[in-house]
């Protein structure tokens, strides 16, 4: 089994999301962004933590040297389309893979998804970003 794939379905039955998954130093740093509609402690990170390293040497038998787990903060990434419906209402920095009317980055509303484009509303004027074309996304938070 894939280790997203793995991680997604492990973090689902503990009752988390998993936001997003970095590897570096050539695989031996594990990071994981995990949250839950009440917001993430660090009793959540210790216990996510200790399941996952017992089910990474058992089940996948995966090579790493250090498992970070951590919430993703106020300005989270916004990466599933199901990411940007839920998260309507809320300011997004949004860079594209490709530049659309000529800029790669946009700042502004989420206004939700249609027909496999994230609308956003920037400076007024509702913009269609199509899905595919997004390299990154985070919400800004507002204070």
């Amino acid at each position: 089994m894939e280790l997203h794939t793995l991680l997604e379905s492990t973090l689902q039955g503990l009752g988390y999301e998993l936001v997003d998954l970095e590897l570096s130093n050539h695989g031996k740093l594990l990071r994981l962004f995990i949250d839950k509609p009440e917001g993430i402690v660090i009793e959540d990170c210790t216990l996510v933590s200790n399941h996952l390293s017992r089910l990474l040497a058992v089940e996948m038998d995966f090579d790493y040297d250090r498992l970070e787990v951590s919430s993703p903060g106020l300005d989270r990434p916004v990466k599933k389309e199901a990411d940007f419906v839920r998260f309507a209402g809320e300011m997004a920095q949004v860079k594209l893979r490709m530049p659309l009317q000529g800029r790669k980055k946009f700042i502004g509303t989420l206004k939700g998804v249609q027909d496999g484009c994230v609308q956003l509303e920037v400076e007024g004027k509702l913009v269609a970003l199509d899905l595919a074309n997004i390299d990154k996304a985070r919400l800004i938070p507002q204070f």
